[in-house]
């Protein structure tokens, strides 16, 4: 009898359901990412964590680590809000405009946030009870990027 093949660990295997999301959130994850500027076939990577904590009946969601961008080696980070709407998660930044709604009551949302004169498109997925992969596709006269996220649950 042969033994079952486990798919490896960045392999999407989802989606998952996610019913709470901001319970499911909360708490410490690692964060791999690769950017790709399509316009200059230029690559980089961040790394490092992002920790949702609980904020005023929504979360925090900062993101800090390192980034090897082009010429560029050293730290980053960014903060966003999270609150629950509808059922829906909406992202905001710090200064409360909306980057994006996702509905992750399947595990899986997609939305576009207009950010003249660029388009961001985000295609979000939770594949595991302790893994989500999210991208970022941006196109316009001013970028052509694609920045690919995995973020797994710190113990």
């Amino acid at each position: 009898m042969q033994d079952a093949v486990q798919p490896p660990a960045s392999r999407t295997v989802g989606p998952v359901p996610v019913p709470d999301p901001l319970t499911f959130l909360a708490g410490t994850w690692t964060t791999e990412r690769t950017m790709l500027d399509r316009a200059g076939s230029a690559t980089g990577t961040f790394t490092g964590t992002t920790t949702f904590t609980p904020d005023g009946g929504g979360l925090r969601w900062d993101e800090e680590g390192t980034a090897c961008w082009s010429s560029y080696r050293g730290p980053a980070f960014r903060s966003y809000r999270v609150d629950v709407e509808d059922a829906r998660v909406v992202v905001t930044f710090p200064d409360g405009r909306v980057l994006c709604r996702l509905d992750l009551g399947r595990g899986h949302a997609r939305d576009e946030h207009p950010c003249s004169p660029d388009t961001y498109r985000v295609d979000f997925t939770v594949t595991r009870p302790g893994s989500i992969e999210y991208s970022w596709d941006v196109t316009g006269p001013a970028k052509d990027l694609l920045l690919t996220t995995t973020l797994t649950r710190r113990a």
